[in-house]
């Protein structure tokens, strides 16, 4: 009888979670059975999940962007993904108008590549090749993704303050379609290759690292990391500054504490004297500045530039942000970091191009059992 009333209370919802769960549980177990009989080597495991830590760096810094712009400003930005793409093409033509000069004709590098007279490996476009060149590269990328948000804000969104959510949501749209062709119409629409191949380092051997190397020779276990891809590390080492420079300004400024307040009441914030317009100004400098940011590293990574790059991670940016918290900065980065893991580790039964299935498969059973997200409410930190 208990039993019964116990089911009668469960909802179709509830059921497939649990399905789900019940799914996720097989493939965990599914995933020890091939490490256990060998099918499935365990080097071949670390790189699925390595790679899904890097993909997920990049995706945290544009989800972090998009997760402040809904907490201060209470719209979803359609745009954000297509602010990644004016980071991407800024800062790759910075580098390149610096990087290749003396090795190509400047029209050929101002348009990356566009007529086939500047490739990247003549003009040894990489960390080691040019590392000035894509370190003003990565700057400029910031710098011009927040000159061009806070045009954008200046023209349409300022003066739809309060025409409310949907209004902003449907003028977003639109900006993101103006700045795609406007960047479609400049630099043209092919996809290319326009950074060198990444230089490599190592392998480096786990038993040169005094602690680590003392653990595992008590434990009797050879690993050698390596070779380490220095894009990656690029990508790496830049992401996690900038995550922890946003912690740090959050917690320990001003700035991230009428930010905070603003974020959780806006008219209160506004009666105790703190300069909203100015913290608006903020968010779009530093979302923009992120996203910017992180559409160069994605190109650094990827190797591959397009008109689309930042709209085909959009969706993914969202699923991020609303896996962890809408609203919550630090639930965007537990959710782009569970995504990327996802769409990695999510390899071993699918194929690419149907991985981020998984990734939305989970924002649903997070959304059934925990409607506000992992760590949801809506806060910027």
């Amino acid at each position: 009888m208990f039993s019964k009333q116990r089911l009668s209370t469960v909802s179709a919802q509830d059921l497939f979670g649990y399905l789900l769960l019940g799914g996720i549980a097989l493939l965990a177990l599914d995933l020890i059975r091939r490490l256990v009989m060998g099918t499935l080597a365990p080097g071949t495991l670390w790189t699925l999940i390595w790679n899904g830590f890097v993909d997920s760096l990049y995706i945290g810094l544009a989800a972090i962007g998009l997760s402040m712009t809904y907490s201060i400003l209470r719209f979803a930005n359609f745009s954000h993904g297509d602010l990644l793409t004016v980071g991407a093409f800024g800062g790759w033509t910075v580098a390149y108008i610096i990087g290749g000069i003396g090795a190509a004709g400047f029209g050929s590098r101002l348009l990356l590549d566009a007529d086939g007279g500047a490739q990247a490996g003549a003009l040894g476009m990489s960390i080691v090749g040019s590392p000035l060149a894509l370190i003003l590269g990565l700057i400029s990328a910031a710098l011009i993704t927040i000159g061009i948000a806070l045009a954008v804000d200046r023209l349409v969104y300022k003066r739809m303050r309060r025409a409310g959510g949907i209004a902003l949501l449907i003028a977003s749209i639109g900006v993101a379609l103006v700045l795609r062709y406007i960047i479609a119409l400049i630099y043209t629409v092919d996809s290319r290759g326009i950074v060198a191949s990444a230089p490599f380092v190592g392998p480096l051997e786990v038993h040169e690292l005094a602690v680590v190397g003392a653990l595992l020779d008590l434990l009797g276990v050879e690993w050698n990391i390596g070779p380490i891809n220095l894009h990656e590390a690029t990508l790496v080492i830049s992401a996690l500054v900038l995550i922890i420079g946003v912690h740090l300004l959050l917690q320990y400024t001003k700035l991230g504490k009428s930010m905070r307040a603003m974020a959780d009441n806006r008219d209160l914030a506004l009666i105790t004297g703190i300069e909203t317009e100015r913290v608006i100004t903020a968010t779009w400098v530093i979302g923009a500045g992120l996203a910017g940011v992180a559409g160069y590293l994605i190109v650094l990574d990827q190797s591959q530039i397009s008109i689309n790059v930042g709209w085909f991670l959009l969706l993914l940016i969202f699923a991020a942000v609303i896996l962890g918290g809408i609203g919550s900065i630090y639930g965007a980065l537990a959710g782009a970091l569970i995504i990327g893991l996802t769409l990695n580790v999510s390899l071993i039964w699918l194929p690419s191009d149907l991985n981020e299935v998984t990734a939305f498969t989970l924002m649903i059973l997070v959304l059934i059992f925990k409607p506000d997200g992992l760590l949801g409410g809506v806060e910027t930190a």
